[in-house]
């Protein structure tokens, strides 16, 4: 019997985690590793990571063009968590479309034929616009990854916005805009609460949502509002629907 079969047999849950090198896949990394519910974690990066842990199994994936190789390590998995991504200007317009939309797309399609059931937790972000419309290339390359991730036909799709998400943990803020928003944070969160939201919260919430297994079909859209809700009641959260495919 494999570590998955144990994991099923034992009824939790077998989850894998994209990104987890980032700051918010890093979090939601170690909570899942401590969730009573998690059987077995994969972790898909670019790179090892300097953690063990029993639960753990680490692959390194140098190339999202192309995630066909991937498609025995996803197999019978429970629930993904998609953090992978970039940060607007820290790379050029074409780069940030193939991150966002492309990579996206492509996992997407191998976990669909490796586990057409599971669940999907994705990191999206504030002002994401699914029409395609929006001038902001941010905007507008995350709507049309949400849009590729509700058209894909898992049973459960939850589709995180955020908006100025706080590092909590001292790092070095990759733009000025980042530097700045670090720096007014304790004004910012009294004055606008609904516009923040803690990496580890948001972490927390992606994981718990998408191991929570309530084994109906359905996809969510968790604003910022939305997501601070979730992780103040730690119960089932607001958002507003999309239809499953």
């Amino acid at each position: 019997m494999t570590a998955n079969d144990q994991a099923g047999s034992a009824g939790q849950k077998r989850l894998v985690i994209v990104g987890a090198t980032g700051m918010v896949g890093g979090y939601a990394l170690r909570y899942a590793l401590d969730h009573t519910a998690s059987g077995s974690i994969t972790s898909i990066g670019r790179r090892k990571l300097d953690i063990s842990h029993p639960k753990l199994k680490q692959v390194v994936h140098q190339d999202f063009a192309d995630c066909s190789a991937l498609a025995e390590t996803l197999s019978g998995q429970d629930a993904a968590v998609f953090c992978l991504g970039t940060y607007t200007g820290a790379v050029s317009d074409s780069e940030l479309r193939t991150i966002t939309v492309d990579y996206t797309i492509e996992f997407t399609r191998v976990l669909r034929g490796s586990s057409p059931d599971a669940d999907f937790s994705f990191l999206s972000g504030n002002g994401a616009d699914p029409t395609g419309r929006s001038r902001i290339p941010f905007a507008r390359y995350k709507g049309q990854a949400e849009t590729a991730l509700l058209a894909a036909g898992f049973p459960c799709v939850y589709i995180f916005r955020p908006a100025y998400i706080y590092p909590v943990e001292a790092r070095k803020e990759p733009t000025f805009s980042y530097r700045l928003l670090r720096a007014t944070y304790p004004a910012f969160r009294v004055l606008f609460p609904n516009q923040v939201i803690r990496a580890d919260d948001l972490a927390r919430a992606m994981v718990d949502i998408a191991i929570s297994g309530r084994g109906e079909r359905r996809s969510l859209v968790l604003e910022n509002r939305d997501i601070r809700a979730m992780v103040k009641s730690h119960n089932v959260p607001m958002g507003y629907p999309h239809a499953c495919a």
